[in-house]
């Protein structure tokens, strides 16, 4: 499944963006060679018009090659529709038509998944994980969120993206709550719980969830430690090896830092109290032995419908969402990318294809509209990435044309191999720290 999502999503994503390219080109008056989707030898090949289509074996990206005369003897007849013939403007529109391709493409998915019911879930606190970031700010369950340093929040869907701009790109943590009917301002110190820079662990080390569950088990695994231990689901949790317990989360924590050690566990069944011997499985995660127990918790029904917000949302409103989110996005790509260069966001955080193709098979098997919008946020990134000012990127070429237009005539030869040189040097080099980081997270489980 992984695999069909990875190639749906990046074909698509591709072929708008190098049809974004083709259709300016077009319109320009271009003479377009090739149009391809994908590297390498070709897998399929048709001719339509004077231009060569083409699916290659390597879908990693694509290409649209023009007719240039400084790639090739071009007649005196198709002179004046090779590209390095236009003039800067229609250069510079050419250029970009890819990524703008991708950022409207953004829009419209995000317009489609928008539109008709909705579930959001309001900015309130289910639970905070003991030894938390947030459990030392002294956040409490029940605790509505308002802002996060000057954003304010609507759902928990904003408060994500409030929370990681926070950590990644802030570097300060400030939440507006309202607590009884009281306002209430907490500083999260995010130095003293290693959170200066954004991965994947940082919003769980946060501790902070909008679910809220019964000290009571919900579904069990068959073949976990708790249904060998004669555990069953409704089970109420009162203790543990003669200690009690406060919450779930607590809960967790406990069992999973006893991988493999008995835990007598005091539990209510039917009225009726019971003690159990249960030992967690030892299961490794993240380079580290932890406890489970295969069982879920038994959620809080009557909480949910609290914090759950039925909307209906018609299309002018899907359509403002959606340029909004795009919008955002874009901005918070760009702030990350800075923050990369910068070092305020750990290089660690950056994914390649293996990545990639891991959570639009997880996207997938959630559904249509988790994997669209999964491929909204991919093809919002390839916009911005495409855009960066660096030499064989769009950006890079937009940059030469603006000088070109500046100037009055093109830059020399040499300015153009240095620039080839060192774009692809950093491609390169982002390509193969993608790589590195995608099988860290592979054989790290």
């Amino acid at each position: 499944m992984a695999l069909l999502a990875f190639l749906l999503v990046i074909g698509v994503l591709v072929t708008f963006h190098e049809f974004g390219h083709y259709v300016a080109a077009r319109y320009c008056g271009v003479k377009v060679l090739e149009f391809s989707i994908g590297f390498g030898r070709p897998l399929l090949t048709w001719q339509r018009g004077e231009t060569s289509w083409k699916i290659g074996w390597i879908p990693l990206g694509g290409f649209v090659r023009m007719l240039d005369s400084r790639e090739a003897a071009v007649s005196a007849a198709d002179l004046p529709r090779a590209f390095n013939q236009r003039p800067p403007w229609q250069k510079i529109l050419i250029s970009i038509a890819g990524p703008l391709a991708n950022l409207l493409l953004a829009v419209l998915l995000f317009f489609v998944v928008m539109q008709g019911e909705q579930t959001r879930l309001l900015p309130y606190v289910g639970s905070v994980g003991p030894q938390s970031a947030a459990a030392a700010a002294g956040v409490l369950p029940g605790d509505h969120i308002r802002a996060v340093n000057d954003t304010e929040i609507a759902d928990w869907h904003a408060l994500r993206g409030g929370l990681s701009d926070a950590i990644a790109l802030d570097g300060r943590m400030v939440l507006y709550i309202a607590r009884d009917g009281v306002d209430m301002t907490l500083a999260v110190d995010l130095p003293a719980f290693g959170l200066q820079q954004l991965n994947e662990q940082s919003l769980s080390r946060l501790g902070l969830s909008p679910l809220r569950y019964h000290l009571a088990l919900g579904e069990l695994a068959p073949d976990g430690a708790a249904a060998r231990a004669g555990l069953r689901q409704g089970d109420r949790l009162l203790g543990a090896d003669g200690q009690p317990l406060a919450s779930w989360p607590a809960w967790v924590s406990y069992v999973q830092a006893r991988p493999g050690q008995a835990i007598r566990l005091r539990i209510q069944r039917d009225g009726q109290l019971r003690e159990v011997l249960l030992t967690p499985d030892s299961s490794e995660h993240n380079g580290q032995k932890v406890g489970r127990i295969g069982a879920g918790a038994l959620p809080d029904v009557a909480w949910q419908q609290k914090i759950e917000q039925q909307v209906t949302v018609g299309a002018g409103e899907a359509l403002q969402q959606a340029l909004a989110r795009t919008a955002s996005l874009m901005a918070s790509s760009l702030r990350m990318i800075g923050a990369m260069f910068t070092g305020t966001v750990a290089l660690e955080a950056l994914s390649g294809p293996l990545t990639i193709a891991d959570y639009a098979g997880k996207s997938a098997d959630l559904g249509l509209v988790p994997l669209l919008e999964f491929m909204a946020l991919i093809s919002v990134s390839l916009g911005v990435f495409n855009l960066l000012p660096v030499p064989v990127l769009d950006g890079g070429h937009l940059l030469y044309h603006v000088a070109e237009w500046i100037r009055g005539r093109p830059l020399p030869d040499r300015v153009y191999e240095i620039g080839q040189r060192l774009g692809m040097a950093f491609i390169m080099t982002v390509m193969l720290l993608a790589l590195f980081n995608d099988f860290g997270r592979l054989f790290a489980g």
